[in-house]
C-alpha cells in the first residue's frame, strides 16, 4: 500500500483540517467545525474545488462579508472556550484585506481563527494580475502582508510541499492557550491547484491537547503569602476564567477565603450576579461597588485579565498607595503586568492550588460587613436604572432590563461597540458562565450580528440575544441573511438613537458638543450636518434581509415583541427607538481621552482642565 497520496495543495489542506481534533479534560471534538468562504478567482479553482470535492468531510458555510465571517468564527471559538473554531477563505485583493479587521479582533481577544486568503501567483508569470499590489523594491509582497502584525502565525505557501511543515505549526498556535489568535496562511492561487505526493500520515486523525499548565511553586508560595498578608483583597475575574472553565473553582475559592470578586467585560458571568461575594463590573464601564473596592484594595488578584485601560480606568482605579498585585494568567506578559507576582498558569489549576496554599485564611469581619452592605446597594441601583419608564423614546437602560427579564438563565446576550457594552456591563445580570458575550477587546462596530451567529452555531440549543445600536447595524447587518439561510435563529434588539450615541456622549464630555455624531441632513444655512433626521428605515431594511420584524412603540409592545421573538422559528429583529441623552452614570470611573490643549471653545477648555485633574490620579506600578 502506497504511503503517499497525490492531491492538490488545496485538497491536502482541506483534508488535513477535517481530521484535526482538540482534547481537554477528556473531551474530544473536531477542531474545525466548518469553513466559511466567499469565492473569487483567487480561491474558486483551488480551495473552492477542494471544499466541493470533500463536502462529506467538512461543511462549507456561505457568508455575505469577509470581515463578518471572521467575527463569526471568533465568536464561535469564544463560545467553545477556544476548543473549536472555523476556517475562513477568500479570494485575493479586497476579499482578503476585508478580513484584516476581523483578524485584529481575534488576536487581541486571544481567539483561534484560521484565515486562508487567496494570494498572487507564486510563479509570477502573469504578474501583475488583477488586484495585485505592485512594489518597486520587491516582488515578494502582496496585500496579504497586511495580516502579519495582526496574526499570531503567518505564512505564505508558495510550494505544495510547504504544507507538510506549515500545518503542524498552524495547529500548535491555534491550540495554544497562551499564543492563540488569528493564524494566516496566504495561498497563492496557482499553488492551490498544484499537485504533490503527500505522505498519507499527514491525514491521520490527530488530537491536540489543550494543556492546563501549572504555576511555578515559588510563585504560588509568594502569591499565597501576599494573600495571607492582605487586609482588603479583591479578585478581578477576566476572560481567562471562562476560557479555562474556572468559574466553579473561583466561586469555591471566594467562598472559602471571603474575598470579593469583580468582573471585566470579558470575565462577566464568571460568578452568578446574585452571589453574595459578587461586586459586579469594574472599571470605566464598572459599577459603584466594584470601583469603590478597587480604590481601597491593598491586594488585587488579577485572574485571566490583561488589565486593559478600561479595567484599570487608565491606571486610576487602584488608588491604595500600598496596593500589590498577583497576576494569574496563562500568558507570561499579562501575568507580570503592574509589577505583579506572576503566576503563569491555567486559571482553574492556579486557583485550586492557591486555595490549598491559603487554607485557614479568611477576610476579617469588617471586610465581610462592607461587602454585605455594598452588594445590596449596587443591586438596588441596577433595579433603579432598569425600571420601566412611561416615555418613548426609551432609555437604553430600560431596554437592557426588559431583554434581561425576557432571557432565561442559559440564554446568551451578544454585543460589541457603542454605548450598549457599557450599559450591559453595568446592568446585565448573568446567572451562568458564558451567557454574556461582549466583544470589547477590539470594540469592533459590526461584530454584533456576525458574532451572534457564531454563538448560535456553537450552541444552537440556546436563545441568542444580539443587542446592537443603529450605527453598528448600518456597518454590518447582512449576516442576517446567513442566519436565515442556515436556520440559526437570532433575536436582534436594534436600538435606534439616530446616530453614534456613544461617541456623541464622549464628544460632549470633551467639549465638542457631539460634532459629527448624528444622522442628519446638511443644514443649508450653516453648512453643518445639523438638519432634519435622515429618513432611514432600519426595520424595513431588516425585513428585506429575511428577518421577522417588530416595531416597538411602548413598554407593552416591547415585552410582547420579546415574547413573540422567543417563540419564532426565524431570526427576529425588534426595532426600539432610544434617547441618546438618557445614559447610565459613570460610578466614580475615569477614562483617559486626551483633550485639545489649545482651543477657542470654552467647553473644550473646561474639559481640558478636568482631564488634567484626572491625569494626576494616574500612577505607574513599579
Amino acid at each position: 500500500m502506497s504511503s503517499r497520496v497525490r492531491l492538490t495543495t488545496a485538497q491536502a489542506l482541506i483534508r488535513f483540517l477535517s481530521v484535526q481534533y482538540s482534547e481537554r479534560d477528556g473531551r474530544r471534538q473536531r477542531f474545525f467545525a466548518g469553513v466559511f468562504g466567499i469565492f473569487g478567482h483567487g480561491n474558486v479553482a483551488g480551495i473552492g474545488q477542494a471544499l466541493d470535492q470533500m463536502s462529506d468531510r467538512i461543511r462549507y458555510y456561505q457568508c455575505r462579508n469577509e470581515q463578518a465571517m471572521v467575527h463569526t468564527a471568533a465568536a464561535f471559538a469564544r463560545m467553545s472556550n477556544r476548543t473549536r473554531t472555523l476556517a475562513c477563505t477568500t479570494s485575493i485583493g479586497p476579499g482578503a484585506t476585508n478580513m484584516v479587521t476581523g483578524a485584529a479582533g481575534a488576536t487581541i481577544n486571544r481567539l483561534p481563527v484560521l484565515l486562508l486568503p487567496g494570494d498572487i501567483f507564486a510563479n509570477r508569470v502573469p504578474a501583475p494580475v488583477l488586484q495585485q499590489l505592485e512594489s518597486g523594491y520587491t516582488q515578494d509582497v502582496s496585500v496579504n502582508d497586511c495580516f502579519r502584525p495582526v496574526s499570531r502565525y503567518w505564512d505564505r505557501i508558495c510550494r505544495p510541499e510547504q504544507l507538510v511543515t506549515a500545518l503542524p505549526e498552524v495547529m500548535r498556535v491555534l491550540t495554544s492557550p497562551a499564543e492563540t489568535g488569528a493564524v494566516t496562511l496566504s495561498m497563492p492561487q496557482d499553488t492551490q491547484t498544484e499537485a504533490f505526493e503527500y505522505p498519507v500520515a499527514l491525514f491521520d486523525e490527530r488530537d491536540w491537547s489543550i494543556q492546563r499548565p501549572r504555576g511555578d511553586a515559588a510563585a504560588l508560595a509568594r502569591a499565597a503569602e501576599a494573600i495571607r498578608a492582605s487586609r482588603i483583597p479583591l479578585i478581578v475575574a477576566g476572560g481567562g476564567v471562562l476560557y479555562s472553565e474556572a468559574s466553579a473553582a473561583l466561586q469555591k475559592f471566594a467562598e472559602v477565603t471571603g474575598i470579593a470578586v469583580c468582573e471585566t467585560q470579558a470575565g462577566k458571568s464568571s460568578l452568578p450576579w446574585n452571589h453574595p461575594l459578587a461586586l459586579g463590573p469594574i472599571g470605566a464601564t464598572g459599577g459603584q461597588a466594584a470601583n469603590q473596592f478597587a480604590r481601597d484594595a491593598d491586594l488585587v488578584i488579577a485572574i485571566g485579565t490583561r488589565l486593559s485601560d478600561f479595567t484599570t480606568m487608565s491606571k486610576t482605579a487602584f488608588a491604595n498607595p500600598d496596593v500589590r498585585f498577583v497576576g494569574i494568567n496563562v500568558c507570561e506578559m499579562d501575568a507580570a503586568k503592574h509589577n505583579a507576582i506572576p503566576v503563569v498558569a491555567d486559571a482553574r489549576v492556579a486557583v485550586q492550588e492557591l486555595e490549598a496554599r491559603v487554607a485557614g485564611y479568611s477576610t476579617c469581619a469588617d471586610y465581610r460587613a462592607l461587602v454585605a452592605a455594598r452588594v445590596p446597594a449596587w443591586t438596588a441601583e441596577v433595579d433603579r436604572q432598569t425600571a420601566p419608564r412611561k416615555a418613548v423614546p426609551f432609555a437604553q437602560a430600560e431596554v437592557v432590563g426588559a431583554v434581561n427579564n425576557s432571557a432565561r438563565p442559559e440564554d446568551v446576550v451578544v454585543c460589541a461597540a457603542g454605548s450598549l457594552p457599557g450599559d450591559l456591563h453595568k446592568l446585565w445580570r448573568s446567572q451562568r458562565p458564558n451567557t454574556y458575550h461582549v466583544e470589547y477587546g477590539y470594540s469592533c462596530m459590526g461584530y454584533e450580528i456576525a458574532g451572534g451567529l457564531g454563538v448560535k452555531m456553537a450552541d444552537p440549543s440556546r436563545q441568542v440575544y444580539v443587542m446592537v445600536g443603529d450605527g453598528s447595524y448600518l456597518m454590518m447587518a447582512q449576516e442576517i441573511v446567513t442566519s436565515v439561510q442556515e436556520g440559526f435563529k437570532l433575536i436582534v434588539v436594534l436600538c435606534d438613537s439616530e446616530g453614534y450615541a456613544s461617541i456623541g456622549a464622549l464628544s460632549r464630555s470633551v467639549g465638542s458638543g457631539g460634532f459629527g455624531t448624528q444622522y442628519r441632513y446638511r443644514d443649508p444655512t450653516t453648512g453643518n450636518l445639523s438638519g432634519k433626521p435622515l429618513p432611514v428605515d432600519l426595520a424595513a431594511n431588516a425585513e428585506s434581509l429575511g428577518a421577522v420584524v417588530h416595531r416597538v412603540s411602548d413598554r407593552a409592545s416591547l415585552d410582547a415583541s420579546l415574547a413573540a421573538a422567543r417563540s419564532s422559528d426565524r431570526t427576529t429583529v425588534i426595532y426600539v427607538p432610544v434617547d441618546p441623552n438618557l445614559g447610565v452614570p459613570g460610578y466614580d470611573s475615569w477614562w483617559d481621552v486626551a483633550v485639545a490643549e489649545v482651543s477657542e471653545q470654552p467647553a473644550v477648555r473646561k474639559a481640558r482642565a478636568e482631564w488634567e485633574a484626572g491625569r494626576k490620579r494616574q500612577r505607574s506600578f513599579l
